[in-house]
């Protein structure tokens, strides 16, 4: 009861004893809120720890994904590099190529 009596802001104030049956059910009462306070404290470590959990395992997802588009695109890289390789010169720029409007030598 003097706990009580703190926790409501009352300081030095005279209690006078309870009796067993009061005691009980007052004991009781604190133990029960005690408990549902204690598991509720629980419930929201539980569901911040999983959120951090999932939250990492996203991260890594994407990292990978990430990682992997990188390689990739690498690889890309040097496919096309190969290819252009393979290719004949490109004409120079001064000499353009013949088109369908140009007319052959000579007339």
């Amino acid at each position: 009861m003097r706990a009580k009596m703190r926790l409501m802001g009352f300081r030095g104030a005279a209690v006078k004893p309870l009796n067993e049956e009061a005691a009980a059910e007052l004991g009781a009462e604190l133990l029960g809120e005690a408990i549902v306070f204690g598991v509720g404290g629980l419930c929201l470590y539980l569901e911040y720890s999983r959120q951090g959990g999932q939250a990492r395992r996203r991260e890594e997802e994407q990292a990978a994904a990430l990682r992997e588009l990188g390689e990739r695109l690498e690889r890309l890289r040097g496919e096309m590099e190969a290819l252009a390789a393979r290719l004949p010169p490109a004409n120079p720029p001064n000499h353009a190529p013949p088109g369908p409007n140009h007319a052959p030598d000579g007339h």
